[in-house]
């Protein structure tokens, strides 16, 4: 039965654990008290010099105490574990030992016998415990008094009451200190716990009785939770201080947390060094500590120092020490809670303020020397201004406070005027291990008063640049701006309430980044796959000049942002001379280049075209291939290239290809993401849609220009040309056909008419006829034409066209230009100049931007379609092959060896086009029939084979989606039999695919990418329409800019192939921030399957570890959860299992734990994300994991 005991039984107690008591008469706060004295020492034992100091711990504390020794002429000995062979500490020592050999991590350091041994065997006289470890650990303290060294700390005994948070708090009663309600002695069984609880009731509060720092701490709220935070704290304590006790006490909702530090000698003096404010805490571990105690009422301030003084006296502690208290701030009573009987870790804040060098103090009153001599006494100790100390530890703020570990791969700290550091592995090259405690650095601000030290701790913290781990200083930076945490007066649960304090903006890491980027290529090649042996010049192209200090000349554009798209229209119409839409920013590399021309380059003569040529009607340079390619392989940003090229360009209107209700896809979308779609595209920049349907499907058609134009933009309703409507014998796609359609578009509203020749089969002849028909009916309405040059026929195409009424025609720049790109832009100004359809463009201007492009082009040899196509080919009126499409064809024969076969696949794609009801040829349909085309090759099948045994073959997915309808109905229905034939009963799409689609969620959508990467780059509204659009391939591009950031700021090379070894390169990563990068050397492959890549970056050396994945496939590693798979359970951080909770073949809840795991001696249950049924467990108990390792496959 457990009960609160008064002072008297305390007093009992006290009396039969056999303390030897003296009494005198000291008075303190007006009390008489009882001292305990400590045991004894020996002549030998004090007043004697200290000449050699062990340390019995490690990590930054070791150093510090070397430190204060150094200064005071003291050796110094440091031990390490085997973990820690390569740590700080030991360096920093005179001399330093191995302990614990063959031992695990952490009890390498609880070795007592060995500390003694090697202590005897060095000549060590005084032993400094530390914190943590053996620090409170009274046999320890007795063993080193015992083998007849110093223990700097207090008397063994002292550590023992303190240390027994029972015997502690019976001692403060018996003292006069109020304590909270708790438990009479240590518990140890869940049966005595539940005991406590029905007695007192909750919440309540677990504590380890021989430890602090948050280990084996937990807050109970119901009977409940009891059972598992008993076992978690108990195996906790265990594993932290070798003893899994607990000690019970009603838990104080809401209070403030406030020690004092104090100092006693020998003599019996006692003085307090003031308080500090420990009230930001996670976990019950503290995060941030200051003193004094900001908004402290001077009457409380009075009592706690005094109470705290009073119980030191009362127990005769000598040496440092902590006495602790809660503030209930409602009622205005502070209660004791323990002692710590050692130095802590945030002891620094008090040196700051109080100009008193704790550990001296220490090692000083271990001599023997009393306060006085150290010129200490109360009257003569003040505060000066206000300290900070914020615990930078490699902990993940955003994944709960995971630590994290690895290496560290860059460290740069904070410094400057009233900045103090107290560090060990913060250096580049440390290896963070999951061994030991999370602390990286302490960072101590100084300054007049609690703001201001605030104010120059954010300012230190800024500076930090720590890469290859985690940090919480993201999160410390929030509590520091925090009103709440400035004003000085908050409690512990302060970030409990403040969920603010973890909205992160996700440290960019860009140079870091790019050396990782920089470094895989090295090590494994190429991350965009490059298709011939070509490699990438060694060139910079030459931007011609540009008079930056003239104001930019106006353009259809202002039209249009003055006037909208009417009078766009009407400007349009009303111009004299023909007008040119440039292609070189799209079209035409997507034709030449495999779409592969990067933002990098676009962005770089941006400005001399805006300069040069704002009387172009457009320059396209935005949707269609480009959007996936970017994204794909470019690993860009297809929304931030509009972005950049829009501030580039002002005056010119942008163009883009809009597939109809395909978006930018290649296949149906619910209403809403090509509406949206829209809208964010017109206000990212785009201005005019040229809106297509691969069918000319007309619902497909009108649903786009409809989205189009209610964002705004400029409706530019294309008709996909095919056929030739000069051929009287061509009667499907016939001149009534385009002009039925034509009528239907504008009635449906279109700003402009588009004619869209994507094969390069609109003949001079042809052109006449058509455009004339068109400029005759509708004498208001303009007219544009695109086309392709694979036949060699488009300049005399366009010149026909013009003749016969069209107001614009699209054209590439001349090294851009012909084959399937689109005609020549020097080609036609020159053929134009002097005429009524003169364009009004400079031809000099032309050649110069020629010759830019014909050095970049240079950069892309790895895409080159000159490799396998030398000219263009009239036979195009035959295939009729899309122009990107012919070249993909023919790249795609030559890289599989079957360059020579080429014609057999044209002659293929032909009857292909055939089979499928000769339908309009334009992505994705045109897709289709190549597709069908390459199967009958690989197959060798004729057609007659095709329409035979359509019900047996297995035909490629985008055939029998065009069977299904699900890219709309082809003019003149699907050709049956062969749609039975091969659908076989499936489910057939009537009407437009997309009506009957449900509206897509965006916010459920971004929800799940923020789920996915939030933590680690920041999720846009455009990212959820790209994902909404390309779900797989913005996952990866994601996943990629999580890893490399962005990539689009290195010089086309470097992106491709990387640079050679010594190669220094400049790297702009925005205005006024340049990187000088020259890689040294790849080091050879270690056991994690990884290669150092060594690099000097702005004249310092780092280094990046790349895996090797050739060498990768040969090695065996635990395999990795799924990205994206929620049953897919990975450990959140590295560390060992301390147990399975489950087996093969349970049914779990969601929220069951699965497994628990222990890292940095904090444990963590990992519990199931779902309902399901375990299918693999990849884990066992005693397993080290590193973090993603697979735990549990849950289906």
């Amino acid at each position: 039965m457990f009960r609160l005991q008064s002072p008297v039984a305390c007093v009992q107690r006290v009396a039969q654990a056999q303390l030897r008591v003296t009494s005198h008469a000291r008075a303190v706060g007006g009390a008489a008290c009882r001292t305990y004295s400590s045991q004894p020492e020996t002549a030998t034992q004090t007043d004697q010099p200290i000449k050699k100091v062990m340390v019995a711990n490690r990590g930054e504390i070791a150093i510090r105490v070397f430190r204060a020794c150094t200064e005071l002429g003291i050796s110094t000995v440091a031990v390490y574990s085997t973990e820690d062979r390569m740590h700080m500490h030991r360096q920093k020592a005179d001399e330093a030992y191995l302990i614990g050999k063959g031992l695990p991590p952490v009890a390498a350091y609880l070795n007592i016998p060995e500390y003694i041994q090697i202590a005897k065997e060095n000549d060590v006289d005084a032993i400094h415990p530390g914190y943590g470890f053996l620090s409170e650990r009274s046999d320890f303290a007795q063993a080193v008094v015992d083998a007849g060294i110093r223990f700097v700390g207090p008397a063994p005994e002292i550590v023992r009451k303190m240390g027994d948070k029972v015997e502690a708090r019976q001692i403060a009663i018996a003292a006069g200190v109020q304590v909270v309600p708790g438990t009479d002695g240590p518990v140890s069984t869940l049966e005595e716990a539940q005991q406590f609880c029905s007695e007192h009731g909750f919440p309540i509060i677990l504590k380890a009785a021989f430890g602090g720092g948050g280990r084996g701490m937990r807050i109970v709220r119901n009977k409940e939770e009891l059972n598992e935070n008993f076992q978690r704290a108990t195996s906790e304590a265990l594993a932290a201080f070798g003893n899994g006790s607990l000690f019970i006490e009603k838990f104080i909702e809401k209070p403030r947390h406030i020690e004092v530090q104090i100092l006693g000698d020998k003599a019996g003096n006692v003085v307090h060094l003031f308080e500090r404010d420990c009230s930001v805490q996670r976990r019950y571990q503290k995060v941030v500590e200051y003193a004094p105690a900001p908004e402290l009422d001077p009457v409380i301030r009075e009592g706690i120092l005094a109470d705290a003084v009073k119980l030191a006296k009362f127990v005769g502690y000598e040496n440092a020490g902590t006495v602790e208290f809660l503030l209930d701030q409602e009622q205005g009573k502070f209660y004791f809670i323990e002692v710590n009987a050692r130095l802590q870790v945030e002891h620094t804040v008090t040196e700051e303020v109080t100009g008193v060098d704790l550990v001296q103090s220490q090692l000083k009153i271990a001599q023997g020397n009393t306060l006085p001599d150290l010129g200490l006494s109360q009257d003569n100790i003040s505060i000066h201004g206000s300290a900070i100390q914020c615990r930078v530890t490699t902990e993940d703020p955003g994944r709960n406070f995971q630590p994290d570990t690895g290496r560290i791969e860059v460290f740069r700290s904070g410094e400057g005027m009233g900045i103090r550091l107290d560090s060990a592995s913060a250096f580049a090259g440390a290896i963070i291990s999951p061994h030991y405690d999370s602390l990286l650095c302490k960072v101590i601000a100084h300054a007049i008063d609690h703001r201001s030290a605030a104010t120059k701790m954010r300012r230190a913290l800024s500076e930090f640049r720590i890469r290859g781990v985690k940090t919480n200083i993201p999160f410390l930076q929030n509590v520091l701006h925090n009103e709440e945490f400035l004003s000085g007066a908050i409690s512990t649960h302060f970030i409990d309430q403040n969920p603010g304090l973890f909205n992160f903006i996700p440290s960019r890491n860009r140079a870091q980044k790019l050396l990782y980027y920089i470094a895989h290529i090295m090590v494994n090649g190429p991350c965009t796959p490059l298709p011939t042996g070509l490699m990438p010049a060694e060139i910079t192209p030459v931007v011609p000049p540009v008079p930056f200090d003239q104001p930019l000349p106006r353009g259809f554009r202002d039209i249009f942002v003055e006037e909208g798209p009417e009078g766009f229209a009407k400007a349009v119409r009303n111009h004299k001379g023909l007008l040119l839409m440039d292609t070189t920013f799209r079209d035409a590399h997507q034709s030449l280049l495999a779409t592969r021309v990067r933002s990098y380059d676009l962005c770089r003569i941006a400005p001399f075209v805006a300069h040069n040529f704002s009387n172009m009607y457009s320059v396209e340079n935005w949707g269609g291939a480009t959007f996936d390619v970017a994204l794909r392989f470019l690993k860009e940003c297809p929304w931030e290239r509009l972005e950049a090229m829009r501030k580039r360009i002002p005056n010119i209107p942008f163009q883009m290809l809009l597939r109809g209700a395909n978006g930018v896809g290649y296949t149906s979308y619910p209403d809403n993401v090509i509406f949206e779609f829209c809208k964010v595209a017109k206000e990212t920049g785009m201005d005019v849609f040229r809106v297509f349907d691969s069918l000319n499907y007309l619902p497909n058609l009108i649903l786009g220009m409809e989205a189009a134009g209610q964002a705004g933009g400029i409706v530019e309703a294309a008709i996909c040309y095919s056929g030739d409507v000069s051929d009287p014998t061509k009667t499907k796609y016939d001149l009534k056909y385009y002009m039925n359609l034509a009528d239907e578009l504008i009635k449906g509203g279109t700003h402009v008419l588009s004619i869209k020749d994507m094969a390069g089969l609109l003949k001079p002849q042809a052109a006449k006829i058509l455009i004339s028909a068109l400029r005759d009916k509708y004498p208001d309405m303009p007219i544009h034409v695109h086309t392709h040059d694979t036949s060699g026929a488009g300049v005399a195409s366009m010149l026909a066209c013009a003749e016969a009424g069209a107001d614009v025609v699209d054209v590439a720049v001349d090294s851009m230009s012909g084959m399937t790109s689109q005609p020549s832009m020097g080609a036609l100004v020159a053929s134009l100049q002097g005429t009524e359809l003169d364009t009004g463009i400079p031809l000099e201007k032309v050649f110069d931007y020629s010759a830019y492009w014909e050095q970049t082009r240079q950069l892309y040899s790895p895409f080159e379609c000159t490799v396998s196509m030398k000219s263009g080919n009239a036979d195009v009126y035959e295939n009729e092959i899309p122009g990107g499409q012919y070249t993909n064809l023919q790249f795609q024969a030559y890289s599989l060896g079957l360059a020579d076969k080429f014609p057999e696949i044209k002659k293929a794609y032909a009857e292909a086009n055939k089979l499928l009801g000769d339908v309009i040829k334009v992505t994705p349909s045109s897709k289709v029939v190549g597709d069908l085309a390459q199967f009958m090759v690989q197959n060798k099948l004729t057609p007659e084979m095709v329409l035979d045994r359509a019900e047996e073959l297995s035909l490629p997915s985008s055939v029998i989606e065009f069977f299904q309808g699900y890219l709309g109905e082809p003019y003149g229905g699907f050709p049956e039999p062969l749609r039975s034939k091969i659908l076989k009963g499936m489910k057939k799409v009537t009407g437009r695919p997309g009506e009957s689609m449900p509206p897509l969620d965006f916010a459920a959508l971004k929800l799940q990418l923020i789920e996915k990467f939030g933590k680690n780059i920041p999720v846009k509204d455009w990212d959820v329409l790209s994902a909404a659009l390309y779900p797989t391939v913005l996952d990866e591009y994601l996943d990629f800019r999580s890893d490399f950031g962005p990539v689009d700021c290195l010089e086309t090379r470097l992106f491709l192939t990387g640079p050679k070894i010594a190669e220094e390169c400049e790297v702009a990563i925005e205005k006024g921030k340049t990187l000088s990068i020259k890689p040294l050397a790849v080091g050879d492959l270690n056991k994690m399957g990884q290669r150092e890549v060594f690099f000097e970056m702005n004249g310092q050396l780092r280094s990046v570890l790349v895996k090797d994945n050739q060498a990768l496939k040969e090695m065996h590693f635990h395999p990795k959860a799924l990205k994206g798979v929620k049953g897919s359970i990975g450990a959140p951080m590295p560390g060992s299992v301390v147990d399975v909770k489950v087996t093969e073949g349970d049914k779990v809840k969601k929220g069951d734990p699965l497994v628990v795991l222990s890292a940095m001696k904090m444990e963590m249950v990992v519990k199931a994300p779902i309902d399901g049924v375990v299918k693999k467990i990849s884990a066992e108990k005693g397993m080290s994991l590193e973090g993603d390792d697979l735990l549990v496959d849950l289906e």
